[in-house]
């Protein structure tokens, strides 16, 4: 059956921006929320993850200073109702996932997912694999995530780039600091470029060292973002926090630069587990994706 996507109101939108630019007609992006949460292993809590997010961004400003742009009026950001799973989980729940983003993208959307668990990211990874050639991807983390499977689960949180390698291996991973040794070999033989924690902080993460990340991709990228990249100390709200993560500025530098310099065609954002008590690492992360769109537009 065909899909049909239901676009949320204003008051409950990304942005929370006038139907005029969120409609889905009128909007070259569309934000769909992957509230699936069935493998977490530490930290709980990212079923909420998209919700938080939708919110905390009706506080982040529509004009950026940095880029002199308002995106969301000049391309329209239409925010998806979100995806329900019910029972579905594992194989079945990714290709619910991908069968939507890829209907979104063969209706000329740049997609944006939210989740959710890591878990969800095969999909959209694979839809955009298969609707852009020359496409590497970009992955942001504290973890390799490439288990063959974790606690009996093949497509556990800690799996789903073991998931992307079945199907390609220009993965340039960004960040890691936490993996098992049987990841470490793997990245070694299949040669994924991976660039850790601690040889980014001993090298220093300048032109140099972007330019290094960036030469290993392809014209096209997609970036799969979990948000355990950045360091505790701005992002506690998520379910396996790793020390010695990384911060804002630099993060951006990287981020602009690659929207320079490639064609940025989709990415997610996952694994932000919302804390009543602290909201700050919600705005930050809808801040992230605006911030994103506000460079590749």
């Amino acid at each position: 059956m065909p899909i049909e996507f239901i676009n949320l109101p204003e008051n409950k939108n990304f942005l929370a921006i006038d139907r005029k630019y969120s409609s889905f007609k009128n909007s070259k992006i569309a934000v769909l929320s992957c509230p699936f949460e069935k493998t977490t292993s530490y930290g709980k809590g990212t079923s909420k993850g998209p919700k938080a997010i939708i919110e905390a961004s009706h506080y982040v400003e529509f004009f950026d200073e940095e880029t002199l742009k308002e995106v969301c009026f000049k391309e329209g950001i239409t925010t998806i109702k979100p995806l329900e799973f019910n029972k579905r989980k594992g194989k079945n729940a990714l290709d619910y996932i991908y069968w939507n983003v890829k209907t979104l993208i063969n209706s000329g959307k740049f997609v944006v997912t939210l989740g959710g668990e890591h878990s969800i990211s095969t999909a959209p990874i694979k839809a955009h694999f298969e609707s852009f050639e020359d496409l590497s991807i970009l992955h942001f983390d504290a973890h390799s995530d490439l288990r063959d499977e974790y606690e009996g689960s093949k497509y556990s949180h800690a799996s789903f780039a073991a998931r992307v390698a079945e199907f390609t291996t220009k993965i340039t991973q960004v960040g890691i600091r936490a993996q098992c040794i049987e990841e470490y070999n793997f990245i070694k033989e299949k040669e994924i470029n991976t660039f850790y924690a601690h040889q980014i902080r001993e090298s220093g993460f300048d032109d140099l060292l972007i330019n290094k990340i960036i030469s290993t991709l392809d014209k096209n990228v997609y970036i799969t973002f979990d948000v355990d990249y950045f360091d505790p100390s701005i992002m506690p709200s998520t379910g396996t926090p790793e020390p010695n993560g990384f911060y804002w500025s630099e993060t951006m530098c990287l981020l602009r630069r690659l929207c320079a310099e490639r064609n940025l065609v989709g990415f997610d954002v996952v694994e932000l587990a919302p804390r009543k008590d602290f909201t700050f690492p919600d705005f930050l992360t809808a801040k992230l994706i605006y911030k994103i769109l506000n460079y590749k537009f």
